[in-house]
């Protein structure tokens, strides 16, 4: 008889199964991973990871969709480092979509359906279009009214003497067109527009059809980013990953914002609710892994190992896993509900394993070293909150407060979140809750500003590279078969941070 092949041994497993025969349930301060023997220096510790079946990122954090973290800007920095930004759906669907479309314009390799521009278009009608739509870009195919490609506009075509607003884009369009076959790598596109000394690169098939451009600019790009290894977050296209955030409780609202959604080619919507082992979030991803099965599926929030298997044969793709964790979050306290949090990442990711259905850790986080055991507990991904609302590129202004620059940072769950938004609302089954009725689940604040996310990101990811260092992982998955948790009683969590210094002077990975 044939061998049959043998499922991976993961050491953590008897750790957690005894905590569970003994009805306890551990978070991050309860543990600590016990070092292993390495020949892995954490420069080389692998942190790429399955975000889902189709989805490979190359670091694990995602920031999360709430207002104070995740709109356009910050989806693009967390790409660009090789993560992944959820935008909030406190908006309408219509400005979520050009949010969408924002961060999947603003790095192309080959674009296949690019915008085009009509030749009797006016200079007028076309800045309006970009300014309107919120486009990063300002050069553009030029058609006439049989769909044809005839000439190339360019942004330095727009801005060349004082022009006109009236004038026709066939007046400024070059008709000298520089084209290349359908199919061709982007290093022969760099070829091709270094041969041209054009900005644009339109494709034709061999029956001489117009299917698409490359662009200068992103092509120098992701050649870049492949020569110095920075790993940008890009889908079979060339542009950057992105997701967005939807809602359960409004059917209605759904709909119309899957179809803009996926007009805008998001890759990954998130069902996005408090709780989200009920009945209207079945619903929704039923609905749309069945009208939208091309866009992948992120759902929760659950704790529990059964929620997680309905979320997954519901069919999501990604099991979002947390509740009551978030620093800003108060509902273990208002609902008395929930569970520590490295509890529940590991029995909802021991009751996936081998489904294929990938869990997200969302919660809790304080440390890298938070990251690493939720990881090595078997979360592929790591949804951050307050990480990240202190930077640059997260909505809202630098204010100073007592001498420190910070900036806010709000719960969804928060009274002013609720009153200001119907999807706060309903993340919280209070949609039809008038304001004076509304039972808030978090709080709000302030954080301290941290400056760029790429700075935040090399601390974080090199404190998961240090982990896996201490624990002879070279990738993840290795992380997870490896693990040997330990529990650590207060006096071991008082050990575990700096003590005996009078004035720390904070670190860039562990504030003062």
């Amino acid at each position: 008889m044939p061998k049959t092949k043998r499922k991976p041994v993961y050491r953590s497993d008897a750790f957690f199964k005894r905590l569970k025969r003994e009805n306890r349930s551990i978070t991050f301060d309860d543990t600590l991973l016990r070092p292993n023997r390495s020949n892995v220096l954490p420069r080389d510790a692998s942190v790429a990871t399955n975000f889902s079946r189709r989805i490979r990122l190359n670091n694990p954090i995602l920031s999360a969709a709430m207002d104070t973290v995740t709109e356009s800007k910050t989806a693009i920095a967390m790409a660009l480092n090789g993560g992944l930004g959820i935008i909030h759906k406190a908006m309408t669907p219509e400005e979520q979509g050009k949010m969408v479309t924002k961060v999947k314009y603003y790095l192309n390799a080959l674009i296949p359906d690019p915008i085009t521009v009509n030749e009797n278009d006016t200079i007028k009608n076309v800045e309006k279009m970009i300014k309107d739509k919120g486009y990063t870009f300002s050069s553009f195919p030029v058609i006439n009214d049989r769909g044809k490609v005839i000439g190339i506009v360019a942004d330095r075509d727009f801005r060349r003497g004082k022009r006109n607003r009236k004038e026709k884009i066939h007046e400024i369009m070059s008709t000298d067109l520089q084209s290349a076959p359908f199919g061709i790598s982007v290093e022969e596109a760099y070829e091709y527009l270094n041969q041209s000394g054009k900005s644009i690169l339109p494709l034709f098939d061999k029956k001489k059809e117009f299917r698409g451009i490359y662009t200068r600019k992103d092509v120098e790009r992701i050649l870049d980013q492949e020569n110095n290894g920075s790993g940008y977050s890009l889908d079979a296209s060339g542009r950057l990953l992105v997701g967005a955030a939807v809602g359960a409780g409004d059917m209605n609202d759904l709909k119309i914002r899957m179809k803009i959604l996926s007009k805008a080619k998001v890759d990954i919507v998130v069902v996005d609710s408090a709780h989200g082992d009920t009945t209207n979030v079945l619903r929704a991803i039923r609905f749309i892994k069945k009208n939208y099965h091309h866009i992948d599926i992120m759902a929760g929030n659950v704790t529990e190992p059964a929620a997680a298997k309905r979320l997954a044969r519901a069919g999501a793709d990604v099991v979002k896993v947390g509740i009551g964790g978030g620093s800003i979050c108060t509902t273990r306290k208002e609902a008395g509900s929930g569970c520590p949090q490295l509890t529940a990442i590991f029995e909802c990711a021991f009751a996936l394993r081998h489904t294929g259905v990938t869990i997200c850790a969302d919660g809790g986080i304080k440390y890298s070293g938070d990251m690493v055991q939720a990881l090595a507990a078997g979360a592929n991904t790591i949804m951050v909150g307050s990480l990240i609302a202190g930077t640059d590129e997260a909505p809202g202004e630098k204010t100073q407060i007592q001498g420190r620059t910070v900036k806010l940072y709000r719960g969804m769950g928060s009274l002013e979140a609720m009153k200001d938004n119907a999807a706060s609302r309903e993340r919280y089954g209070q949609l039809d809750n008038s304001n004076d009725k509304l039972v808030p689940e978090g709080i709000s604040g302030y954080v301290d500003y941290k400056g760029p996310i790429a700075d935040v990101l090399i601390q974080y990811i090199g404190g998961i590279q240090a982990g896996m260092g201490y624990n002879g992982a070279k990738d993840i998955l290795t992380l997870q078969k490896n693990a040997h948790f330990t529990l650590i009683t207060p006096a071991g969590q008082k050990e575990s941070h700096p003590h005996n210094i009078l004035f720390m002077k904070a670190a860039p990975n562990y504030p003062a």
